[in-house]
C-alpha cells in the first residue's frame, strides 16, 4: 500500500509540473500525456482500489486528484461491458485520457450544422484503445462518445481536465438519427 501511495503521489506531482502556469493547451496536453505514458503501463498499478470499482447502471465517475490551484483536476472512469456516454464536449477544458486497464473504443465527431438547440455531426475516426495508449482534446474539437462494446470486462481510464469538469454538453439523436439535441449536463462523482 505504501507503494502504490508514494507512485500515486510521484503521479500527481508529475502532473502538477507538467501543468505548470502555461495558458497553452497544446504543450501542456503533450507533457501532461507524457505523464500519463510513462506512468500507465502493463504491470505498473498505482491506483487506490476504490476509484476501480465500476457502477451498476453507468460508467463510474470517480475523482483522484483536484489541484488546490483549480489548474486541473484528475477523474478515473470505470467502464462496464456495454456503457458509455453519448456525444459529449469537455465543457470548454483541454483533457488528456489514458486506459488505465482494459481496452475502450473511442469516436471522434466534427460537428456540422447548428441552431443553437440541434446539431448535425460526422464521424471522423474510430479508435480501439488499451493499456497506456492515450490522446488529448481541445476545444473547439473535442466532440466524442466513449464506450467499452468488448465482452472482455471492465476498463478504467484517468482523464486529466484543465478545470474542474463538472458539466459538459452532451447531444442525443432525435428523429432520423441525422440530428442531435444538445442538452447541459451537469456531472456528479460515484458515491
Amino acid at each position: 500500500m505504501a507503494d502504490i501511495d508514494q507512485r500515486l503521489a510521484s503521479f500527481v506531482g508529475q502532473l502538477t509540473e507538467a501543468v505548470g502556469s502555461s495558458c497553452d493547451p497544446t504543450p501542456v496536453c503533450r507533457a501532461v500525456k507524457g505523464v500519463l505514458t510513462e506512468f500507465i503501463r502493463p504491470g505498473h498499478a498505482f491506483l487506490p482500489a476504490d476509484v476501480l470499482r465500476p457502477a451498476k447502471d453507468h460508467y463510474a465517475r470517480n475523482l483522484l486528484h483536484r489541484d488546490p490551484q483549480g489548474r486541473f483536476c484528475v477523474i478515473v472512469m470505470v467502464w462496464s461491458e456495454g456503457q458509455g456516454t453519448p456525444i459529449h464536449d469537455h465543457g470548454g477544458l483541454w483533457c488528456v485520457e489514458c486506459v488505465y486497464r482494459g481496452r475502450i473504443r473511442v469516436r471522434s465527431y466534427d460537428r456540422g450544422e447548428d441552431d443553437g438547440t440541434h446539431a448535425t455531426f460526422r464521424e471522423t475516426e474510430a479508435v480501439v484503445a488499451g493499456c497506456g495508449e492515450a490522446g488529448h482534446l481541445i476545444p473547439p474539437f473535442d466532440y466524442h462518445i466513449i464506450d467499452n462494446p468488448f465482452g472482455d470486462g471492465a476498463a478504467s481510464t484517468v482523464h486529466v481536465y484543465g478545470g474542474d469538469m463538472n458539466h459538459c454538453r452532451v447531444f442525443e439523436p432525435v428523429g432520423d438519427g441525422q440530428r442531435y439535441l444538445q442538452r447541459d449536463r451537469a456531472l456528479a462523482f460515484a458515491e
